[in-house]
């Protein structure tokens, strides 16, 4: 699959950070097919960022594909460390998400050149997959809210661009109409159906 969307003419591939958590990262750790199903499945290690092309799904200047989660993010010719602080991903009121935020560094640890490539790193939160019961819910209403959920499934899907491109310019302002892409997802995708494997 590689680089190609094998989406109609016309149609476009930038999700919000909900979007890629609901409709993407929740099927894939539910064991669901993803709609459309474009998003391939790579190795965090295996590729240096600018090797992605051709090989993870490309839109625009951004590079998305699915991973299994790893504390190990060093690939042949350096490592991706992170920056910042966790973010949560939001849907409905509730977290459902986490984005970890990474950038991209050349060489042997501790003696690495930063480079201008980063990493959205999205994982899901524990509770959030559609097992949980009605006293956990009612244990995780306790919880504050600045303490989001732990992180559960080994899943997580990667946005990767090169910030010289301004690839951060949101496609989903609050007064933009719906896309195509968007409409499609609603229309296929029930939120509540979604349930994670039990293990």
């Amino acid at each position: 699959m590689g680089g190609s969307t094998n989406l109609p003419p016309g149609f476009h591939f930038f999700p919000s950070d909900e979007e890629l958590v609901i409709h993407f990262l929740r099927r894939k750790a539910a064991l669901l097919p993803c709609r459309p199903d474009i998003v391939p499945t790579l190795p965090q290690n295996r590729y240096d960022p600018w090797e992605l092309n051709g090989k993870a799904l490309q839109a625009g200047n951004q590079w998305y594909f699915f991973s299994q989660a790893t504390q190990s993010r060093t690939s042949r010719n350096g490592c991706w460390n992170p920056i910042g602080a966790d973010e949560a991903v939001s849907s409905g009121g509730s977290h459902v998400g986490l984005k970890k935020t990474l950038v991209f560094s050349i060489g042997e640890p501790f003696q690495a050149t930063k480079t201008n490539w980063v990493m959205h790193e999205y994982h899901l939160l524990d509770g959030n997959g559609g097992t949980s019961s009605s006293g956990s819910s009612r244990k995780r209403s306790h919880k504050k809210k600045d303490h989001p959920d732990k992180e559960c499934s080994n899943w997580v899907v990667c946005r990767v661009f090169e910030s010289s491109y301004d690839s951060q310019v949101s496609f989903h302002e609050e007064d933009m109409e719906l896309s195509c892409l968007d409409e499609v997802f609603l229309s296929l995708d029930d939120y509540d159906e979604v349930s994670l494997p039990k293990n």
